[in-house]
């Protein structure tokens, strides 16, 4: 349980090479959340924590106990350049320090191969925005080779390339990136805590060549200076609006969109894209290239859908680089993958030309008067409010299910229920605006994803919302 430091890329080697699984932890996980998950993975031998989030772990494994678990042996990881100024005795009894650790490791000792290609190298837990424990997600040594060399192709990574660590380890074990790298000999570039001046001072001072995440990154990154270098900026997730993604590139970024999801070991399609007009909107900004491992059936016949650009299905992928399944939740596995396809749970439909774009995922999808409502594309015309900073959108629970807004504004701008309904209005067919705003903070999970299932809750409990 470590942000992206040092300690936490030797680990994504030395666990696996000493017959061991990781699974690196989201840092923003509360004792709440953090004990369940513990508790999953039992039996945890060894937790290696930061010393900044020390306190969070010795909790955790205080719940374990009371549980009648037994909490796992702590190794402390100090600040990379300085010792702890207290000792980890003070800290609780047995616990063990991450230097003190290495120093006493035997220089010949023999890296313990996988007994089989398809054995776990790794747990990464899903985001759980509905509300339930999140799952395990189970990475095999195959699967995490097959990625980590797919990613060199699917970033154009050339040789000595220079990665920036914004996406989080904890996250897909940060895209197989730790894995890739050594494979074109590249430099791993670290940061504890990611802002825009970090990323633009290491851009100058490192050369950094390649950087991933959230697309939040490219909001935090739209006002800096222009680079001197081309950079390669890649992000899976829910788009800004167009006018940033231009002024990213106009700045000297290549703007990659990727789609993917934890089972599929990050973004499983990754493509380019191109600057646009504002007028243009989400439907260039979801769609991807179609391939031969990807497909939008039909769940019940499981047949794939026209190419007509309207019959929605599920999106489904299949292929060696999945996951194994979920970690002891056989009944979940079962679900997710069907025939030898992993169903995503998002919507899609199949385009004219063979190419794919992603309309929503399946439980979020609306019809309101018998027409599907994507959130997603209702979303990103919010978004491009010049006065709108975040906006989710969910169907209300009446006779048709229309489309229900929060929007949290940009800092220092106000903006009235009217004026959001006809900016969509000019901007959306009349069945995909929404008809009830709220403005207000937009509920949130640990890894900054939108808890809709919240949103749903609060249209229920307050029984008519209506502005």
């Amino acid at each position: 349980m470590a942000p992206n430091i040092p300690a936490l890329y030797e680990l994504h080697f030395a666990v696996p090479m000493a017959g061991g699984v990781l699974s690196a932890l989201n840092t923003q996980l509360d004792v709440t959340e953090l004990a369940p998950i513990l508790e999953q993975l039992e039996p945890c031998k060894i937790m290696f924590v930061d010393y900044h989030l020390i306190d969070s772990a010795l909790k955790a494994c205080e719940i374990l106990s009371q549980r009648k678990c037994k909490p796992p042996q702590i190794v402390l990881i100090p600040h990379y350049d300085q010792e702890p100024s207290f000792s980890v005795k003070d800290i609780s009894p047995g616990t063990l320090n991450y230097n003190e650790l290495l120093a006493s490791g035997q220089k010949d000792f023999e890296t313990l191969k996988p007994s089989n290609e398809c054995s776990p190298i790794s747990v990464n837990y899903t985001s759980g925005t509905t509300g339930i424990l999140p799952k395990g997600v189970v990475y095999s040594h195959k699967g995490a080779y097959l990625n980590s060399l797919a990613a060199i192709a699917r970033f154009e990574m050339k040789q000595k390339a220079v990665f920036l660590w914004t996406v989080d380890m904890f996250r897909c074990n940060g895209w197989c990136f730790p894995w890739a790298m050594p494979a074109i000999g590249g430099t791993n570039i670290c940061l504890r805590n990611v802002s825009a001046e970090a990323i633009f001072d290491a851009i100058h001072r490192y050369k950094v060549t390649h950087f991933c995440g959230a697309p939040t990154l490219l909001d935090m990154i739209s006002d800096q200076r222009p680079l001197p270098h081309r950079v390669s900026v890649t992000v899976a997730g829910v788009l800004p609006p167009v006018h940033v993604l231009n002024k990213v590139s106009q700045l000297g970024f290549d703007v990659n969109i990727g789609y993917g999801m934890t089972e599929t070991y990050g973004p499983f399609i990754v493509r380019p894209w191109s600057p646009t007009s504002d007028g243009e909107n989400t439907k260039l900004n979801y769609g991807i290239e179609f391939m031969q491992n990807v497909d939008v059936k039909d769940p019940k016949s499981n047949e794939s859908s026209p190419c007509d650009g309207k019959t929605i299905g599920e999106i489904v992928f299949k292929g060696e680089a999945l996951m194994v399944g979920y970690l002891k939740n056989p009944e979940a596995t079962k679900r997710a993958i069907r025939d030898g396809w992993y169903m995503t749970g998002d919507v899609g439909v199949r385009e004219a030309n063979g190419s794919m774009t992603v309309k929503d995922r399946a439980k979020d999808i609306m019809y309101c008067k018998g027409e599907a409502v994507s959130s997603l594309e209702v979303e990103a015309v919010l978004l491009n409010h010049p006065k709108v900073l975040k906006a989710a959108v969910v169907g209300r629970c009446d006779e048709l299910e229309s489309p229900f807004a929060m929007v949290k504004l940009r800092e220092g701008c106000s903006a009235t229920v009217e004026e959001v309904i006809k900016f969509c209005e000019d901007h959306l067919a009349s069945h995909m605006v929404p008809r009830s705003v709220v403005f207000g903070d937009l509920p949130l999970n640990s890894t900054g994803k939108v808890q809709k299932f919240r949103i749903r809750e609060k249209i229920k409990s307050e029984n008519g919302i209506t502005q």
